[in-house]
């Protein structure tokens, strides 16, 4: 009977680890979606393509030579031997480890798209795919799961702390500064130097943060695949939720203080850093470990955007750096301070936090700076190559039109419906935008003209030839009014309106916001224009109206242009002037 149960555990395990391969695989959806979201719209296409394609080019190429040389027969530590089982005796081929080597490859290469959005050539792009999947990322990781010289020491990196996230990291790094900065992200003064950091949001962070839970739910397989034991994957779980469940409170807590408000994109990806930090010790740590490793992630994430803005001035757009390749590092080195035998499974390897000195700690190091300086010099020559045979950047003008319709002849990612929710954008009420006063019977004349000022220009022919009694009134205001604004017009007898989103900007200062710790200038905000054409209906009491529907106490809240008309003319009937204005007022 305990003969027959192991083999139906080893069996249970055996169809876990190729689920937990299918979980890893839909990461791909999760970065794909994550770096959309948090890129610019007319670059999303753009973006899935190049998380598509790393996966299917990191495919032919780990079944041409990747695959040999992360398992192949250890070649003096340093490379598996190349071979073709899959071809020549497929019956006897290792298609578990193959499927889960891949999955975990193709990771590697999607951190860097993120990196070098915007601004990257597609073409570039998947050259530099094939050849990390190749040989930079099957070649580390023989040394660490392969049995390798690192394997051979001792060196501990469960899931891909060091081998997975950390080598992408660093290829994010040194492809995002040898493509340089999208236009316009750093301004400079006549001497060159850089003098301001200016924040391109992301397009869509509802993608975003779907991409952020698609890749947590994945990384329960990203971690728990290869756990042997019931215990040991339910202790892999608790330290994989735990960690960047407290790295995202840490986070939030953080950018509060210090930007006055709880930032949505830097708390997605703190969730992603402590993922990314628990991979490497997730199966010897504890709570406490868990606890520990994901409060410094939350930390170290912006810290790391913090840095590539304003220090290395390294253009990022979703911190791929800051999350993969900061957090690897400090998840690699974690496993050496917070190794436990407490953990199921975990019957030898003790951190230096849990008495097990530096034996563990150094060796950790050791591994670290040896796959940092692979990745590193690989990656620099590599991209260099890239650059010097097809170029790394698209042109200005592609740049700025947008590579889904340059490089892929996509007009746009979202053709057919808008993508845009903008009723609730305002700027932020400050003393340089407060009038005092919110109530418009008790304003002033001032406060109110200051609140919704009013440009007449009928004025100047009232009484004269040119005064016809019809008048062409334009509103802009917050798209956020357009209800009350509709219904007061309504009211006083106008049913003809015309309305247009527009964006625009006012004299309104001081209400900047920060997006992942850049300072972002709110100047143009997105408004309606209403249009009507009056000429029974009294002008003043259009003006008088909107005022009064439009005033809340603040500068910005509208403007009103009124202008004569001279002729109107009703395309359907032919009727002119009064006549054609009949029905709408």
């Amino acid at each position: 009977m305990e003969e027959i149960m192991e083999a139906v555990n080893g069996e249970v395990f055996a169809v876990w680890f190729l689920i937990g391969a299918a979980l890893v695989f839909w990461m791909q959806a999760g970065f794909a979606m994550v770096e959309a979201g948090f890129a610019r719209a007319k670059n999303a296409g753009n973006i899935l393509m190049k998380n598509l394609m790393d996966f299917c080019i990191g495919c032919v190429v780990f079944i041409a030579i990747g695959f040999g040389l992360l398992l192949g027969e250890d070649l003096m530590g340093f490379i598996g031997k190349p071979g073709f089982d899959i071809f020549t005796s497929y019956e006897n081929f290792d298609w578990s480890n193959f499927i889960f080597n891949l999955v975990f490859c193709a990771t590697t290469a999607t951190i860097v798209s993120g990196a070098m959005a915007e601004r990257t050539k597609f073409l570039s792009y998947c050259v530099y795919s094939g050849v990390i999947s190749a040989l930079i990322y099957p070649i580390e990781a023989h040394w660490i799961w392969g049995g390798g010289w690192l394997a051979q020491m001792g060196f501990h990196d469960f899931a891909g702390s060091c081998a997975i996230h950390m080598v992408g990291g660093i290829a994010a790094i040194v492809g995002a500064k040898m493509v340089g900065p999208r236009i316009g992200k750093f301004e400079k003064d006549e001497n060159g130097k850089i003098v301001k950091v200016n924040a391109f949001p992301g397009h869509n962070i509802v993608v975003g943060a779907l991409g952020v839970f698609i890749l947590w739910l994945g990384w329960y397989g990203f971690n728990g695949a290869a756990c042997t034991s019931t215990d040991q994957l339910a202790s892999v779980f608790v330290t994989t939720t735990i960690a960047p469940s407290v790295a995202t409170v840490v986070c939030m807590i953080f950018t509060w203080i210090k930007y006055g408000k709880p930032d949505v994109s830097m708390c997605l990806n703190a969730s992603l850093a402590g993922l990314v930090a628990i991979t490497a010790p997730c199966d010897v740590t504890d709570a406490f470990g868990a606890i520990a490793i994901g409060a410094v992630s939350g930390l170290l994430v912006c810290f790391g955007v913090w840095l590539l803005d304003y220090k290395l001035h390294i253009d990022d757009p979703v911190g791929a750096v800051a999350v993969h390749m900061m957090n690897g590092i400090w998840g690699t080195i974690a496993t050496g301070l917070f190794a436990t035998t407490s953990a199921p499974g975990n019957d030898s390897l003790v951190g230096l936090f849990y008495g097990g000195g530096f034996d563990l700690l150094g060796i950790q190091l050791i591994g670290f700076a040896a796959v940092a300086a692979w990745a590193a010099i690989g990656m620099i020559i590599v991209f260099a190559i890239i650059k010097a045979i097809f170029g790394l950047r698209v042109s200005e003008e592609e740049e700025i039109e947008g590579l889904d319709v340059k490089e892929h002849g996509l007009a746009s990612a979202y053709a057919g419906f808008s993508i845009v929710d903008m009723s609730n954008a305002s700027m932020s009420a400050n003393e340089n935008t407060d009038l005092g006063e919110d109530d418009y019977e008790k304003a002033s004349e001032a406060k109110k003209n200051a609140s919704v000022p009013v440009q007449n220009i009928s004025a100047g022919v009232a009484g004269t030839s040119l005064d016809s009694g019809m008048h062409k009134v334009v509103i802009i205001t917050k798209l956020s009014r357009y209800d009350k604004i509709k219904r007061a017009l309504n009211a006083l007898g106008v049913t003809g309106i015309t309305v247009t989103q527009v964006t625009g900007c006012g004299i309104e200062k001081g209400s900047s916001q920060m997006y992942r710790g850049v300072e972002m200038d709110m100047t143009l905000l997105p408004k309606i224009k209403l249009e009507v054409v009056v000429s029974k209906i009294p002008v003043d009491s259009v003006i008088e109206t909107a005022k009064k529907t439009l005033y809340t106490g603040k500068i910005g809240d509208g403007k009103i242009f009124v202008y004569p008309v001279s002729r109107v003319v009703k395309i359907r009937t032919g009727e002119e002037d009064f006549a054609a204005l009949q029905d709408v007022e």
